[in-house]
């Protein structure tokens, strides 16, 4: 494919160890290309963590499309559980290994690649920002939240935004992304008092409480579903004491849970509702329960419009299947990027991504480019 290689440029990125806070040399590859194609590239680091924002054409031009991805990657897990080196980079069959090849150095790579050919080959009127972080897999703390930042007192603005984020199930095209759930998590600690299991009058067993609040939330429906989000859901993904004695009552019962939210509910709102379900119980039981919410993010939607229409064509034209607007799965960044601009994601198909032996297929990264390159054309037409 002529132009710039997305499949070398991917193993470059993929052979950076780069697991959250270290970028190990990702974002000095990307740099080196970008400032080389003619793009202005600038630091918007963080909190020690590197980010790079790099823009070709007149900042602030009236119509500036930006994309926006991730170089970071989760941690290996057990190395030897890999059958190819994790850092690696190997190709066979068609198949390039590494981890981070899926989730999202693939898609850095494919759209870094688009955005280099269409400004050297046909030169737009008008501005491509890429607005790329090294902390997506950790707490986004210093990452896109920086780069926004960073934007916003250099009055740099995107128009509109694609995050390449991997959106497709199991087939190239079949699913683009208009919005997310919004993801909370809450920690619950039930203290009673502690006692001889021999003697329950004499204490005050938290377990009890824990196992009631645990199953009102269970079967607590928190919705139906809006016109374009599935039903809220709430896991409950830990309950525990510490306590290793049968004949102890323990003096505490810890246990979290964790909630992805449609457009009926706000962080807010569902923090209230646990409050007063803890409330019940501190009631009936007589416990004191302790409570930490976590918000990591709203949810969101961008209406079905000019921007998901522009993407969705694209995917059709070179994928031959026209993508589902969804708003599945768990956050990404354009949880953030949305108090930007309207935002949309597509990308690759992200079956094993944070999975032992992670890997992508070639022809798909090539492919990705060619949907962002039509994306850009399109846009600038």
């Amino acid at each position: 494919m002529a132009g710039l290689d997305p499949v070398s440029l991917t193993a470059d990125l993929v052979r950076c160890a780069s697991v959250t806070p270290a970028d190990d040399g990702a974002l000095d590859v990307l740099h080196k290309v970008l400032q080389e194609a003619g793009f202005d590239c600038a630091w918007a680091d963080r909190g020690g963590i590197r980010n790079l924002l790099a823009r070709w054409g007149a900042k602030g031009h009236s119509r500036t499309f930006g994309f926006n991805g991730h170089t970071d990657v989760v941690p290996i897990g057990d190395a030897a559980a890999w059958t190819k080196p994790p850092f690696g980079a190997e190709i066979e069959d068609g198949v390039l290994y590494g981890r981070g090849a899926t989730d999202m150095k693939s898609g850095v790579a494919a759209f870094a690649a688009a955005a280099v050919d269409f400004v050297q080959t046909t030169p737009p009127e008008g501005a491509i920002i890429l607005a790329i972080t090294g902390d997506e897999e950790g707490d986004a703390v210093d990452g896109t939240t920086a780069l926004l930042a960073h934007m916003a007192d250099t009055d740099e603005h995107m128009d509109v935004c694609l995050v390449g984020e991997p959106t497709c199930p199991d087939h190239m095209g079949e699913m683009m992304k208009i919005g997310r759930r919004g993801s909370m998590t809450a920690w619950i600690k039930v203290i009673g008092k502690q006692g001889h299991s021999a003697y329950p009058h004499r204490a005050l067993n938290p377990m009890p409480a824990m196992m009631r609040l645990m199953d009102r939330f269970a079967r607590h429906e928190l919705d139906q579903g809006t016109d374009h989000f599935d039903p809220s859901t709430l896991a409950i993904v830990t309950v525990d004491t510490g306590n290793t004695a049968t004949n102890v009552i323990p003096a505490e019962c810890s246990a979290a849970v964790n909630i992805r939210f449609n457009d009926t509910h706000s962080g807010a709102s569902l923090t209230a509702w646990i409050e007063n379900e803890i409330a019940r119980i501190d009631t009936e039981f007589g416990v004191t329960t302790e409570l930490k919410i976590k918000i990591s993010g709203e949810s969101f939607v961008t209406p079905p419009g000019d921007l998901s229409d522009l993407v969705a064509k694209a995917v059709e034209a070179e994928t031959g299947i026209k993508p589902v607007m969804s708003t599945t799965g768990g956050t990404s960044d354009a949880r953030f990027v949305k108090n930007h601009c309207p935002v949309v994601e597509f990308g690759l198909v992200g079956q094993s991504m944070h999975q032992v032996d992670e890997h992508v297929r070639v022809d798909h990264i090539h492919q990705l480019k060619a949907v962002y390159a039509r994306i850009l054309k399109d846009y600038f037409a």
